[in-house]
């Protein structure tokens, strides 16, 4: 990798092509352990999703403005789970356990985006259920397919258009060793850590971008489900309550998993957080809420298990609930 041989400002060179990424130091036995569990998360994730998604895609009575968002949610975590358990799932196998210069960016740049977008989407699946709920007769010329396409193209690429000033910036940090990162992925602050000069104004640039896009999409969201709740609160049907709080219920359950350990990690004060903690959370929003996420969103609702028995071809009678 001698082209990351580079001068930069102040005459100092990036002479690392590499990073080593320590994960969960332990044992052989314990990170064959953690392969195994990690690889039945991936697998779970995989299929739960694509459930949804294909439950979306082949259910007529499914294509409606909620439910297409929700196929593409789901299709989103699917690409977000895959930026980063695959090269978990090789290190817990390697000895070396290292990333390449270009390869550790490009984890940074896709996973960080992709997130940006997972906001996006809840932030436009809080404002397809408003407007579904406060104002039901106009919904259907404000929700147009035309609307609903739009806000989708937004969703996917937003977070791949914000997400390109904080990589470019980190990446230009001049490298020059230790380049071992004490975490399971390229994360953008212990990357931030190992240059060889502190930059405070790039380190500023990217705080300020996560401070105001975390907080931001997160106010929105629960301000959209405010405004929802107050709405049901004043329906007079009993059987219409019910339903609007059991989809707004697993809306929330999402948003809470995941904007929760999003803005513990990224926004709160860390300086004095340990680094076993910062893994936990990271593992929370990156593993463990996106395994989640088809259970919250199709026990709960009635339409989403009978398109899920269509897909797959059974008349299960175990899964009532």
């Amino acid at each position: 990798m001698s082209s990351r041989l580079m001068n930069v400002s102040g005459g100092e060179t990036n002479s690392v092509s590499h990073f080593i990424l320590l994960g969960f130091p332990s044992s052989p036995e314990m990170q064959l352990l953690y392969f195994w569990l990690f690889l039945v998360a991936y697998t779970l994730t995989l299929m739960g999703n694509t459930a949804i998604a294909c439950a979306v895609r082949w259910d007529r009575r499914l294509h409606t403005p909620m439910y297409i968002l929700l196929g593409n949610f789901s299709f989103l975590e699917i690409c977000y789970v895959t930026t980063t358990i695959p090269n978990m799932l090789a290190n817990f196998l390697s000895t070396s356990k290292s990333i390449s210069f270009v390869s550790c960016f490009a984890q940074f740049y896709f996973f960080f985006s992709l997130g940006c977008d997972e906001g996006f989407f809840l932030c436009i699946m809080a404002f397809d259920r408003y407007l579904a709920i406060c104002r039901p007769l106009h919904y259907p010329h404000i929700m147009t397919k035309q609307l609903y396409t739009g806000l989708i193209i937004f969703g996917w690429s937003g977070g791949f258009v914000l997400f390109l000033t904080p990589v470019v910036l980190i990446s230009q940090l001049p490298f020059c060793g230790p380049n071992i990162i004490n975490h399971f992925i390229c994360d953008p602050e212990p990357l931030m850590k190992l240059s060889c000069s502190e930059d405070t104004m790039t380190q500023f640039i990217y705080s300020t971008f996560n401070a105001i896009f975390m907080v931001g999409t997160f106010l929105f969201i629960l301000c959209s489900y405010a405004l929802v709740i107050l709405a049901v609160l004043r329906m007079s049907s009993a059987a219409s309550k019910h339903k609007a709080f059991s989809t707004c219920a697993s809306h929330l359950a999402v948003v809470i998993l995941f904007f929760g350990s999003v803005i513990v990690m990224y926004v709160s004060p860390g300086s004095g957080r340990p680094v076993e903690v910062q893994k936990i959370v990271t593992l929370f929003y990156s593993v463990i809420t996106p395994l989640c996420n088809p259970l919250i969103y199709s026990l709960r609702n009635k339409e989403m298990k009978a398109a899920l028995r269509k897909v797959f071809g059974t008349e299960t009678h175990s899964h009532k609930i």
